[in-house]
């Protein structure tokens, strides 16, 4: 069994403008993936919106320099994360087709192996 990282990228912007029912729904959805996956998800979080982040990064001087928000420029945030155990991608695609994420226009799932280096 592998592990793979669900990157659930989105516009932010469209995240803050769900009413109150489409949270529910989404929420709904969410509550869905976990329910099929069970116990193959071994973490999962959702993610404050892009602008609290805070990257660090080399320096030009050797040091390391700390700025706010993400480090690409790009209209898509990473909004949350499932970590799961799946046989193959086959398995983990059919989980992650659950997620509302790759319906909606502004969003889409990352699949991505997670490297064992044990």
């Amino acid at each position: 069994m592998a592990k793979y990282m669900l990157l659930i990228f989105g516009d932010p912007a469209q995240w803050d403008a769900m009413t109150p029912d489409e949270w529910k729904a989404h929420d709904a959805a969410h509550a869905a993936f976990h329910d099929a996956a069970g116990a193959r998800v071994v973490s999962a979080a959702q993610l404050e919106s892009p602008p609290v982040a805070t990257t660090l990064r080399a320096g030009s001087d050797g040091g390391l320099v700390l700025t706010d928000g993400p480090f690409l420029e790009t209209k898509e945030g990473l909004g949350g994360f499932y970590l799961v155990d799946a046989d193959d991608l086959d398995e983990v695609t059919k989980l992650a087709a659950l997620l509302p994420e790759v319906r909606a226009a502004h969003s889409a799932v990352e699949i991505r192996p997670v490297v064992d280096h044990g």
